[in-house]
């Protein structure tokens, strides 16, 4: 048995619950993992609301598709992982099939990395989410090169705060827009070119005119939107000739108008984007993996952990993290 996180129906974080769940054995292609931490995404608390890209098929449903820890035991047609290997597990499944909020999970070995040796258990579950995220959209899919210029907002989240390190790595400049001017020193200090306070109280104007001013007046080649909804069209404007606007998430809750452009504006391109077009796609998984493995060698990347909470007080981390207060990751503790 193992404490377990579930929700039996659509809601706030108060449907989160524990209780105690056999876990039984691995099968094929699966290995059973002792967590120790638990990365929290904004994926979950979308599918916990019934809001995520895919509805929860059954209940009672599970949470959870980050963590760090070691295995325990390893299924038939497993090569290469063996019980005793520090691992951690990435979102590369469906959280109707997996979950990991719990002390003991069954993932597919095809989601798990082993850990370097130095890497504790909540780094291991802090880093590779955001990173194979900005590695993916931004080099993978969205091309960025030295010298161009991304823009992202809801830059203060775990993915933001990857986004801006992975385009200082590769000479390109990152351009920060949050609705919090607290948040400004912290963005300039994790390494943003230029932060953006934007809000209801900034005209658009001013912020297009901040971007363009950042970018030698031709826009940026990038723009990372992590927020969708009606501000998707202002995002529009700042993207330069043949640029590319690319919706990473939905964080407004809002509708969000498609394409969110009007005639007269610059050339561009858009798209949405996954982190399971990386982390489930082997041949994606394994230059991320390698890119985000030398970044933490050479000490360009680094998990930022916001706050900690224990397993038990899943729903209280939840609740946090719908405040928008956190500056980079949630991250749950399992004691064993």
């Amino acid at each position: 048995m193992a404490r377990t996180v579930l929700f039996d129906e659509l809601g706030g974080p108060e449907v989160l619950r524990l209780a105690d769940v056999p876990v039984g054995e691995p099968g094929p292609g699966e290995v059973r993992i002792r967590v120790d931490a638990i990365g929290v995404n904004r994926a979950e608390a979308l599918f916990r609301s019934g809001h995520y890209i895919e509805p929860v098929r059954r209940f009672p449903a599970r949470l959870g598709t980050e963590a760090a820890g070691e295995i325990e035991a390893v299924g038939p047609e497993v090569a290469g992982l063996r019980p005793g290997d520090q691992v951690s597990v990435v979102p590369a499944f469906s959280q109707n099939d997996y979950g990991v909020y719990a002390e003991r999970a069954i993932v597919p070995a095809a989601a798990v990395l082993r850990r370097p040796g130095a890497s504790g258990a909540v780094d291991g579950a802090a880093v590779w989410m955001p990173y194979m995220t900005a590695y993916g959209a931004l080099i993978e899919v969205g091309g960025l090169r030295p010298g161009d210029t991304v823009v992202l907002n809801a830059a203060s989240s775990s993915v933001g705060l990857a986004a801006i390190h992975v385009a200082e790595r590769i000479g390109a400049v990152p351009v920060a827009l949050t609705r919090s001017a607290a948040k400004r020193e912290a963005l300039l200090k994790e390494g943003a070119a230029e932060v953006v306070v934007t809000g209801p109280d900034v005209p658009e104007a001013e912020i297009l005119e901040r971007v363009r001013a950042a970018t030698g007046g031709r826009g940026a080649e990038l723009v990372l939107d992590a927020v969708a909804g009606p501000g998707m069209t202002a995002l529009a404007r700042l993207v330069a000739d043949e640029g590319t606007l690319m919706v990473v998430g939905a964080l407004s809750g809002e509708p969000t108008p498609y394409p969110g452009i009007e005639l007269g504006m610059p050339a561009l391109n858009v798209r949405t984007y996954t982190v399971h077009e990386t982390t489930r796609r082997p041949e994606r998984l394994r230059r991320a993996a390698a890119f985000v493995a030398s970044g933490l060698r050479s000490g360009a990347f680094r998990p930022v952990v916001d706050r900690t909470f224990e397993l038990a007080e899943a729903a209280e981390a939840h609740r946090y993290l719908d405040a928008h207060a956190h500056v980079g990751k949630i991250v749950l503790t399992v004691e064993h």
